[in-house]
């Protein structure tokens, strides 16, 4: 059976997966008495079944094998047509949404940046599941296409890494400088041929191996807030946004207002797998060290996350000198500590959040501006989720290895002003990724900030105001959808997404062209900039 699903083009296997994926939300509105989104979901499912049962008796006689080449353009459509299926149960439960915006919403979802055009409390639970669901699938197809397709192409971070020698540096020693060196069979030189090079293969060897830990944490985490006062249904959408880093809820408000503060610190363990590949099978060419506390991600992070509450802190601290205490039966220093301690743990929450591109917010978060009266400073949320999280996780942004290796190649160069003549030391990998590494590093950064300046210039083209297509571009860019919530905007109502939309949030309101610029932003985001080029290279198409 496997064999012959192997043989399906993997855009036909995977509308499979998504047909079947639809019976969850139809069985799931059929127990709720709401028949009409039971049957819509079940229909598409059937449809969707057929043609492709159809397309696969018509190849499966003969199937071409997919180039290597091909992945990329595999793993775009999948972003870019996935969604247009996805949106049929949608748009036929929402009549007066029409399909464009349900494409967008599901493009939104897919990508797991988990802007939503809709209020959250106009939503039918059935369609909120569905939203959930494709979020959590983009974050599963994040996870496996990375070393499924992006790693032996070395693009998505992985040329970082990537060793000129084709091999294990940590196990093989480098050959000598005056011994030949054999051409290397790359997964992405057109005249590579076998069985381990068809994406179809890779992708599933790869699902096979992150698939059980991804459901795994899932149901723990779903669990575990089930236990501590979660609802049933808001605990499960709740774990599979924050595996999958979409952020998506069905519920207007913060994070922990049911489960409280231990809710929160139970999602804020199982955001930390999306600040490093080594938490997920595969990508072991990513692993600079052997050790989990000399990881660079991993102490990049915790800089970050430690550096950002620190200076949060300190400013509500000083805002709330000036601010009454608001507990009259407690008395004066240990209400302030109390309003402390709550204020630093939300700062600590959100910047961990929008360090992994979530976006979910802590309850103590608006607690900290009633506390110091000051305003939350949205830019640095922004600044983070520019950042991101790990390379080949789920979380979007420029990525923690990145930044590493441009601090690393800066800390080096101000050294080398102090000694000119010094030499650097930390072993091989240290030295790539203070050399090529922050080269190419430098390069996807100043990439990323073009992709900035243009999608911000094409969404400024309507009459929106430029600080709102600045947040709503790196919103988009980093799929990061709840930062445009987390920050004040102004608000466009140039067009609507029928009676559940909420163009007060910043996405429903805006034009057409604004929505269908802004989705592919969000599907740039996702691929990132260097594969994109990469389908622009003559190279690329070259036989």
């Amino acid at each position: 059976m496997i064999r012959i699903l192997q043989r399906l083009p993997l855009l036909v296997l995977l509308s499979g997966i998504v047909a079947l994926t639809m019976l969850v939300p139809a069985s799931f509105a059929s127990v709720r008495n709401e028949d009409v989104i039971a049957r819509t979901f079940f229909y598409a499912a059937l449809f969707i079944l057929t043609f492709c049962g159809l397309i696969g008796l018509a190849t499966h006689a003969n199937p071409r094998p997919q180039r290597s080449r091909e992945t990329l353009l595999t793993m775009l459509g999948v972003f870019g047509f996935l969604p247009l299926l996805m949106a049929l149960p949608f748009a036929e439960s929402l009549p007066d949404t029409g399909f464009f915006n349900a494409w967008w919403e599901m493009v939104s979802s897919l990508t797991t940046t988990g802007a939503s055009l809709y209020s959250a409390d106009l939503l039918p639970a059935p369609l909120h599941l569905w939203r959930s669901l494709v979020g959590w699938m983009g974050g599963f197809f994040v996870l496996i296409s990375a070393v499924a397709i992006l790693a032996p192409l070395r693009v998505g971070g992985f040329e970082i890494m990537s060793s000129p020698y084709g091999r294990d540096e940590h196990v093989q020693k480098l050959p000598r400088s005056a011994d030949p060196r054999q051409p290397v069979s790359h997964l992405s030189d057109p005249r590579h041929d076998s069985r381990t090079s068809d994406p179809g293969v890779r992708l599933m060897r790869a699902a096979r191996l992150v698939g059980p830990v991804y459901v795994v944490l899932t149901l723990i985490l779903w669990i575990g807030l089930l236990l501590l006062g979660d609802p049933s249904f808001l605990a499960l959408t709740r774990a599979m946004g924050t595996l999958s880093t979409s952020g998506i809820s069905p519920v207007i408000g913060q994070t922990g207002e049911m489960s409280g503060v231990a809710g929160e610190m139970l999602i804020f363990v199982f955001l930390i797998p999306a600040l490093s590949r080594r938490f997920w099978p595969g990508g072991s060419e990513l692993r600079a060290t052997e050790r989990l506390r000399e990881d660079p991600e991993l102490q990049m992070a915790v800089a970050m996350v430690v550096l950002v509450s620190a200076v949060l802190f300190l400013r509500h601290f000083l805002g709330a000198i000036d601010v009454a205490s608001t507990g009259p039966k407690m008395p004066l220093m240990l209400a302030d500590l109390v309003n402390g301690l709550s204020a630093l743990w939300g700062v600590m929450f959100n910047a961990l959040s929008y360090l992994t591109t979530t976006g979910w917010n802590s309850v103590d978060w608006q607690g900290a501006r009633a506390w110091s009266g000051l305003n939350a400073p949205g830019l640095i949320l922004a600044g983070l989720a520019m950042m991101g999280g790990g390379i080949a996780t789920t979380a979007g942004g420029v990525k923690l290895l990145r930044v590493y290796a441009l601090a690393r190649h800066g800390e080096r160069e101000m050294e080398r002003i102090i000694h000119p003549s010094s030499v650097s030391g930390g072993g091989r990998i240290a030295r790539r990724l203070r050399r090529e590494g922050a080269y190419l590093a430098f390069i996807f950064f100043m990439l990323f900030a073009m992709s900035i300046a243009a999608v911000v210039t094409l969404v400024s083209i309507h009459a929106i105001e430029f600080e709102t297509a600045t947040i709503l571009s790196i919103a988009a860019l980093t799929n990061t959808g709840p930062l445009a919530g987390a920050i004040p905007l102004t608000p466009a109502f140039e067009a609507s997404a029928g009676i559940a939309s909420a163009p007060w949030e910043g996405w429903s309101g805006l034009p057409v062209f604004t929505k269908v610029v802004l989705a592919f932003a969000m599907i740039l985001g996702r691929i990132e900039t260097l594969a994109m080029l990469a389908l622009f290279s003559p190279e690329f198409w070259r036989r």
